[in-house]
């Protein structure tokens, strides 16, 4: 992130059973380290109520969500819309029975990495809702597992996160 980043603020996600200590929060701490990294417990409910106390005076967002965290992200984004820059997630949680499919696609770039052998948040279950939620969907289907320890470094990352709209 350099200082033409400085209009949009990168927060990282993590997943239900993970922290702000997991192996993909600490990877971006080492690589990023302006990206807000914050541990998020209870509900869905609860941390999306934490999100939006963390970014009510926020005016772009760029959401990267692991898992739990992209199901936060794509919620927070059907949400606030015009808030979110840009979404990038990792394995999405989009099969969660609290995911509710936006009744009009929503119009920001979204980057999805999901792996074939994903038996958490199965691709055939995640990216029809994905397909149906953003209009401007680019789909990574990688040889891969749930936690994409093999491939989600390989992403673009610094020019995913410097979303320039």
């Amino acid at each position: 992130m350099n200082s033409d980043q400085s209009s949009a603020t990168v927060f990282f996600l993590h997943g239900l059973d993970s922290s702000n200590q997991g192996y993909k929060a600490r990877w971006f701490n080492a690589r990023f380290p302006q990206m807000r990294i914050h541990n998020y417990r209870g509900e869905l409910a609860d941390r999306l109520a934490q999100l939006k106390s963390e970014t009510q005076s926020i005016h772009r967002l760029i959401l990267v969500g692991s898992s739990f965290g992209g199901l936060m992200a794509a919620c927070h984004a059907a949400q606030y819309p015009a808030q979110c820059a840009a979404l990038v997630l990792l394995a999405p949680a989009l099969n969660f029975h609290g995911y509710q499919v936006p009744t009009t696609a929503l119009n920001m770039p979204v980057t999805l990495l999901i792996g074939k052998q994903d038996t958490v948040c199965p691709p055939e279950m995640v990216l029809p809702r994905a397909r149906q939620s953003f209009s401007r969907l680019n789909v990574h289907l990688v040889e891969d597992d749930h936690l994409l320890h093999h491939s989600f470094q390989q992403l673009d990352w610094p020019n995913l996160l410097q979303c320039t709209e």
